[in-house]
């Protein structure tokens, strides 16, 4: 069973809880990136308004081929509620008819159960089939910590079964 983990991250708190994920799980690691500077007050309220929207950017790698992964995970921070341009465009590009897709957020208050009913929504108008869900609150939370409730989250969870 190959699985690969796609995901956005700006501050690296996604981009740990990615690297646990894949390191517990031998999963490949795709990184999605943003060519839009999101950097500063005025460019992160442009960002939480394109969140909102749903409004598409451009991202390095443009494209992920699925063909030889059974199991997709999609991981992104949560932006006002919702997941970020980058990760919705890259799922927007990927092909997911018949795949199993596990969805993950983090996010520093509430509302990620709402960027995560949203994720639910795109993949499967994508073909895919979400068979589990996630999010990690990491407000006030250091490295181990988000490393310990990864962790535990993939035990919980029983990720490893997929």
């Amino acid at each position: 069973m190959r699985r690969i983990i796609i995901y956005y991250s700006q501050g690296g708190t996604t981009d740990l809880i990615a690297k646990t994920l894949a390191k517990n799980l031998n999963a490949d690691l795709v990184r999605i990136h943003d060519l839009k500077n999101r950097e500063g007050f005025k460019n992160r309220l442009l960002a939480s308004i394109n969140a909102f929207r749903e409004t598409k950017t451009d991202i390095v790698p443009a494209h992920v081929d699925l063909t030889h992964y059974d199991t997709i995970y999609f991981g992104t921070p949560t932006w006002n509620g919702n997941p970020t341009p980058a990760i919705l465009t890259i799922i927007d590009r990927c092909d997911l008819r018949a795949k199993d897709v596990v969805l993950f957020a983090t996010m520093d208050a509430n509302r990620g159960d709402s960027n995560i009913g949203r994720l639910e929504e795109k993949v499967k108008l994508r073909g895919a089939r979400v068979i589990e869900t996630f999010t990690i609150p990491t407000k006030g939370k250091d490295t181990e910590k988000l490393v310990r409730d990864t962790e535990a989250i993939i035990d919980m969870k029983d990720l490893k079964m997929y």
